[in-house]
Formats: structure tokens, sequence, C-alpha cells
């Protein structure tokens, strides 16, 4: 059993982490907001571009556009959006697992096995799969400490030159998608080449509110243009998505560390106490059974 001052000691440290779980707490919640807001003003922007995308497609000549043209996939890039940081729970491992389910995935239509390039984004992915030997086409750590639109264009400049080298045939993108404070969804989803979404195509030949709208110079012009922007903001939405998710993840398992920290304080309040009045029993019962011995011998 544990000495009275082995228990004070533990108090002590647990007392202590307690206190930084939620100082961690507070500004994980901090820059969640912060995140948050930044994500919910880009998101209208990534919405009406992908609108426009929708509609312009239908009109657009299959294979005129090397972005849009699906072609055999001989080589794929994956890219895997983790943190740089940890403390949020499982975040990082969820997206860890499931680039690896990916890459596992990875077969051609005869059932083999295509080569992978991998792409890190955060230092934690680069981390796990350097520690596994695998050989990364590109990281990217620290993305994360200071987040600029800059180095989401150089990461979209690097992967689509690829793919229009032919060095790559197809893009995913492994990554968390905020839903709230404390929920973060996995998503896996083509980025190139950018195929439209069934479901919306369908929903925009069958609608006759959307209008027949007269291009200038043409559609081609501003499919063409459009392209390069669509790629960049897509991918600075994921890594806003990220952002946020991340630190949801991270407010909500700090939360969950500082609760698990008081329970333990409070265990180890009443073990303490146990201990404490077990001693003063004890001392208690060698005096009375002194003062009996001192009583019985006179």
């Amino acid at each position: 059993m544990p000495t009275l001052r082995e228990v004070r000691s533990r108090i002590s440290g647990v007392k202590k982490t307690e206190k930084i779980t939620r100082a961690m707490k507070m500004v994980a919640a901090a820059k969640l907001r912060r995140a948050q807001a930044a994500l919910i003003a880009a998101r209208p922007y990534a919405n009406g571009m992908k609108r426009l995308l929708q509609h312009l497609l239908p009109a657009i000549e299959t294979g005129s556009e090397p972005l849009l043209t699906p072609r055999p996939v001989r080589t794929l890039a994956i890219i895997a959006v983790t943190s740089d940081r940890g403390m949020c729970g499982a975040f990082n491992t969820n997206i860890i697992r499931a680039a690896q389910e990916r890459i596992a995935a990875a077969v051609d239509e005869n059932g083999q096995h295509i080569q992978v390039r991998l792409y890190c984004l955060g230092k934690k992915g680069v981390d796990f799969f350097t520690r596994q030997r695998m050989t990364l086409a590109a990281r990217y750590p620290g993305i994360f400490a200071k987040l600029v639109f800059g180095d989401s264009q150089k990461i979209v400049r690097e992967v689509a030159d690829a793919f229009l080298r032919g060095e790559i045939d197809r893009v995913d993108i492994v990554y968390n998608e905020f839903k709230s404070a404390v929920r973060q969804q996995i998503v896996v989803e083509q980025y190139l080449p950018i195929v439209p979404e069934a479901q919306e195509l369908a929903q925009a030949a069958a609608s006759t509110r959307i209008p027949n709208y007269i291009y200038e110079p043409s559609q081609q012009s501003l499919m063409s243009a459009l392209l390069p922007r669509y790629l960049n903001f897509t991918l600075w939405r994921v890594l806003l998505e990220s952002s946020a998710a991340e630190e949801g993840a991270r407010m909500t398992a700090m939360e969950n560390a500082t609760e698990n920290a008081n329970e333990m304080i409070d265990t180890l309040q009443l073990q303490y106490n146990k201990a404490r009045q077990t001693a003063i029993t004890k001392e208690l019962l060698e005096v009375v059974s002194g003062a009996e011995a001192l009583r019985g011998a006179s």
C-alpha cells in the first residue's frame, strides 16, 4: 500500500497535469473559433465555383481538357493530410489508417497492385510513413504552423504538373472534414482528374431553373481559366477543413483528459483519506494498548 507521502505526491502531479490539459483546451477552443470562421468564409466561394464548374462541364468537349480526362491508372498519388502536433485523440491515427487502406486497395482492372506516390501534408504523417520506410513523393511538415494560401498553390502546382506530364494518372486526397467541434469525418475523395458527381449532374440536367448563360469569350476559355483556380481553392478548403477538425479534436481530447484527471484526483484523495484514517486508527490503538498495558502492570 502506498504511503501518505506517495499519495500526496501523485495528487500534486495529477493536479499539475489537469491545469495543463485545461489550459490546452482553452487554447484549442480559441484556435477553433478562428479556424472555423476562416472555413465558413471559404465555403460559399468553393461551393459557387463548384456549381459553375458543374454548369460548364456538359458543354465541354470530352478530352479537350487534360485535367478532366480520365485515363487508365498506372500510378496513383495519395495526398494524406495530417496535423503537425499531437494531443488530438485519434485524429492522425484515423487519417493514417485510411491512407494505408487506400494504398492497399490500389489495384488496376486486372486486380494487380499499382504504383503509389504518397504526398504527406503535416509532420505526423511524414514521421509515421518515414518510420515505415515508405518513399514519399513530397513532404510538407510544419504546413499548419502558419497556414497560407501560397503553400496550397505550391502543392497544387507540383501535383498538377506531375499529372499533366503523365507521371501520375489519378490523385486522391485523404483528410478530416470538419462537422462540429466534437465530430470529424474521414473523407477519401478523387482530386484529379476532376470528375463531376453523378448526382449533381443529374440534378443540373433535370432542373429547368438553370439558365443557359452566354459566355464571353467562350465556355472553353472560361473552363481553362477556372480549372487551376478550382484546384487551388479545393486544396485550400481541404487544409482549412483539416485545421478546424484538428483543433476540434484537440479541444475534445483535452476536455476528456481534464475530466479523467479530476476523476483520478477524487480517487487519489479518497485513497489518501482512507490511508490517513488507517494511520490515525493505528496510532490510537497503539496509545490505547499502551495505556491498558500500564494499567495492567499497576
